[in-house]
């Protein structure tokens, strides 16, 4: 299932992660011929990519969207 990517972070080892808007997050590696996502090695890429749609493994395979602690009652 494709979800919009709301932005772009860096992770402790410097892996791009798209932050997606189900609440799900995804590593983003250019790594031919497996991941072929030529766009996250420069900042204009990375930039033309928000709000455009990637495939969220969790959502495909029926996980619920994370709850953060303010959102617990």
């Amino acid at each position: 299932m494709k979800q919009k990517i709301l932005r772009l972070n860096q992770d402790e080892a410097g892996d791009w992660v798209a932050e997606l808007s189900c609440g799900h997050a995804r590593h983003v590696r250019h790594r031919p011929p497996w991941q072929n996502y030529r766009w996250i090695s420069n900042a204009e890429g990375r930039a033309s990519m928000i709000g455009g749609k990637l495939k969220c493994g969790l959502c495909s395979q029926g996980m619920d969207k994370p709850v953060k602690s303010k959102d617990r009652t």
